[in-house]
Formats: C-alpha cells, structure tokens, sequence
C-alpha cells in the first residue's frame, strides 16, 4: 500500500482476517481501532466473504461472566 493509500475499517479487518484467521470485537478495538467490527463482519458477510462465528464463554473486566464472538475466516 502506498502512503497516499488509506484503507477503511472494513478493508483492515478484512486483511486482518486474511492475515490471522481470526478477530473479536477486542483485538478489532485494540489493533485497528474501531468498535464495530460486528458491523464491518456483516457487510464482509453480504459481499460474500464466508465468515463464521463461534461463541466462546469469559468474564468481563469486573468478573462477570459474559460471552464474546470470535470472527473466523474461512478461505474458498
């Protein structure tokens, strides 16, 4: 990518993906710097990327139990 050149969230999560095979709203937040790659996933998903979604179990920063989705992209 040249220095003129700017990508969209949509792009870098997509090139994260690409990259890592994997994201959650966390490290989308951490790495690139938005909050909503929900967002950017369903519009990935409508151009017809195939991404899935696995569920995982956690706790939050105060304790609480709590669930988060892990962004999975599936190469083909």
């Amino acid at each position: 990518m040249k220095a003129t050149e700017t990508k969209t969230y949509k792009e870098l999560i997509l090139a994260y993906l690409q990259r890592y095979g994997r994201i959650t709203d966390v490290k989308a937040r951490e790495s690139i710097g938005t909050t909503r790659c929900s967002e950017y996933i369903r519009q990935l998903r409508a151009e017809g990327h195939t991404i899935t979604t696995e569920w995982q179990k956690g706790k939050n920063r105060y304790g609480r139990k709590t669930r988060y989705g892990v962004y999975r992209y599936v190469k083909g």
